[in-house]
């Protein structure tokens, strides 16, 4: 925006960005992004069990197993590595990869609550095999019930 400017008789014209419109809009963008990050799910969707002693994740975790409920599936599950489809025959390879440039060796557990527990001891072996000696299990807290 230009506008003049009177000085000793000599009108010269100063010209300056107005950036008002410019910090309402980043300050509107700052307001959404704020509103919207808690809200977007992180992984894959999962029905975890409930417990009542639970210790807090990390916030972004390296290595995340996924394991969910599917009845279409051939063995009634389906396996994710952070968020990446993968077989059971491969399972093992992805998780010696996904562990090579990993400084925190632990592996993040998030199973559905229908699987059988045969399946998850399957897993935990093939885990093992990977090298992976520390696993953390992820659950929702369970919240007590006033009668």
């Amino acid at each position: 925006m230009g506008f003049s400017v009177s000085m000793g008789g000599k009108e010269t014209i100063k010209s300056e960005p107005n950036v008002v419109p410019l910090c309402d809009v980043l300050l509107v963008l700052l307001i959404i992004f704020m509103v919207v990050t808690p809200l977007v799910q992180k992984g894959v969707d999962v029905r975890l069990p409930n417990a009542q002693f639970t210790s807090n994740m990390p916030e972004n975790p390296d290595v995340v197993l996924a394991i969910k409920k599917d009845t279409r599936e051939a063995q009634g599950f389906v396996v994710y590595v952070n968020q990446d489809k993968v077989t059971m025959d491969a399972l093992q390879n992805h998780l010696e990869e996904a562990f090579l440039t990993v400084a925190d060796k632990k592996l993040y557990l998030k199973a559905d609550q229908d699987l059988e527990y045969g399946n998850i001891v399957d897993l935990i072996d093939i885990i093992r095999g990977a090298g992976i000696e520390v696993i953390g299990i992820i659950t929702e807290k369970k919240t007590e019930r006033l009668d």
